[in-house]
């Protein structure tokens, strides 16, 4: 006997739903009320062997309803000026809005129809476009080998939250800019515990070294390389710089006097070089032979050298000193022990990316503490816009767990990432990054969608590098133009 039964209701939309003798259900369209292409793939969907034919008629009803209500509530939120953020914040409205309606700006291309920020906390439903999962992100209830890919198509042009939704990321404007460099900038710091003194290596071979503070002036241009500069680090004490090039040779410089004190050569571009933090008489270098090498920065002499599987495009050290994090032209990431008085290296992890396409490790951030994962973490970044969110276990030779990543634009230069500073304990976990678009990005890797929180306009090149100052207030970045903008932040209570 069928028990395919016939609805009433679909004759609402035009439509019937008939059976036939083999208990399928045949769906006849008469004549569309709304032109909209939905609806037809609602009714359309096909039926599986073993589906009840009273559900499927049903579901299939609902769901050309569902379809048509959608076509006529975008069409009624368009003719009002609205733009998608606001329909989409306002379809997901609380149960009490009508009684406590926040005004909305009228569309613009600057806030797009959205929401006046207010204190009120219902503002945040609306400012906050993923706030539910933040919250749970934030809550530190991620178990430790929990992955969460937040985006696989986000923009570097994706408009930034509300304004005054993140007012700890608002800058009062440019506080000062170099332009002197002939060539793209290709590396860019600040002092360690200083504020005031910044370096960048250029394309040209040169390094300049300027200070900030008032009047912000250029004190050094070091010339010694005769290609690229690929990185750079400051002693500890700011007294010296040690820097890698394409040239096959790292040069270390005494600032005080702004001469070049030694060259090191080598037989392979020298591509990134880090002092060690605890003891400045190790220098560590990695090449593109495959290589990371420890030099003694008094004698110049190598002390040791470790293999890895590409070449050694990134690194940075740990707080202690005990560990070296380092990224290669594959995108691996590994995590390799130093002793602290032999510079002796050993490989302890390797961290391998499952994308089909293998990408250089452009960045490689360590920060010793981060409320998203409780504690260090690990920041690196590819050469193809993926940025990965590692937490690191000191006690297991900086074994790295991934706790999310977040997938960018596609770029085809090298561009740098870093850490933000820390807010307060009730804050996300936020990275700066440069763009092809002549921007510099704020994101929250809390966020699951729509994570930019800010934007910075000024530039007019591609922004490859930035980095923060000791004191934090102060923002610089560079562009393939040679031209260096430090940004003065906004002082928050």
């Amino acid at each position: 006997m069928n028990n395919c039964s016939k609805h009433d209701g679909a004759t609402d939309t035009d439509t019937n739903n008939t059976c036939t003798t083999n208990g399928t259900v045949k769906v006849t369209v008469k004549k569309a009320n709304v032109k909209d292409p939905q609806i037809f793939s609602c009714l359309l969907q096909p039926a599986t062997s073993d589906s009840d034919p009273d559900s499927l008629g049903v579901r299939r009803f609902l769901l050309a309803r569902k379809a048509e209500s959608g076509v006529h509530r975008r069409l009624d939120w368009r003719c009002n000026g609205k733009g998608y953020v606001a329909y989409r914040n306002y379809i997901s409205r609380p149960r009490n809005w009508e009684s406590s309606q926040i005004p909305s700006y009228s569309s613009t291309p600057g806030n797009s129809g959205r929401w006046v920020s207010t204190s009120s906390p219902l503002s945040h439903l609306f400012e906050v476009e993923s706030w539910s999962s933040s919250k749970d992100l934030r809550s530190g209830a991620l178990p430790s080998n929990h992955r969460t890919s937040f985006s696989s198509s986000m923009g570097d042009s994706d408009r930034p939250r509300g304004q005054g939704a993140e007012p700890a990321y608002s800058f009062v404007g440019m506080h000062c800019i170099f332009d002197q460099c002939k060539a793209a900038v290709t590396v860019l710091k600040f002092g360690h515990t200083s504020s005031d003194l910044l370096a960048y290596g250029a394309a040209d071979g040169t390094l300049t070294v300027c200070t900030v503070s008032d009047p912000p002036s250029v004190i050094h241009q070091l010339k010694g390389h005769s290609k690229d500069v690929t990185d750079f680090d400051f002693s500890s004490n700011n007294q010296y710089i040690a820097s890698s090039s394409v040239d096959k040779t790292v040069r270390v410089w005494e600032l005080s006097k702004g001469i070049c004190i030694r060259v090191i050569y080598g037989v392979s571009p020298q591509l990134c070089i880090r002092f060690h933090p605890v003891n400045n008489n190790f220098l560590s270098v990695g090449n593109a032979n495959r290589e990371i090498t420890v030099f003694n920065f008094s004698t110049g002499r190598i002390i040791t050298k470790s293999i890895f599987d590409s070449e050694v495009t990134s690194m940075d050290h740990d707080h202690t000193g005990h560990l070296i994090f380092c990224g290669d032209a594959q995108g691996c990431v590994y995590s390799v022990t130093m002793d602290s008085h032999t510079g002796a290296l050993s490989r302890s992890h390797r961290y391998r990316s499952s994308n089909k396409q293998k990408f250089p490790i452009t960045t490689v951030k360590y920060r010793s503490f981060s409320l998203l994962a409780g504690g260090p973490v690990l920041l690196t970044c590819t050469k193809d816009g993926c940025l990965s969110f590692f937490s690191v276990a000191l006690e297991v030779q900086g074994y790295l767990t991934i706790r999310c990543s977040l997938k960018l634009t596609p770029r085809i230069h090298s561009i740098r990432a870093s850490f933000c500073p820390l807010l307060s304990l009730d804050k996300g976990e936020y990275i700066v990054t440069g763009s092809e678009d002549s921007n510099v990005y704020f994101y929250d890797l809390t966020q699951p969608k729509h994570t930019c929180v800010n934007k910075l306009q000024g530039h007019r090149f591609p922004v490859v590098v930035v980095a923060w100052n000791h004191g934090e207030n102060l923002l610089a970045s560079a562009d393939l133009y040679g031209v260096v903008i430090v940004w003065k932040r906004a002082k928050t209570s």
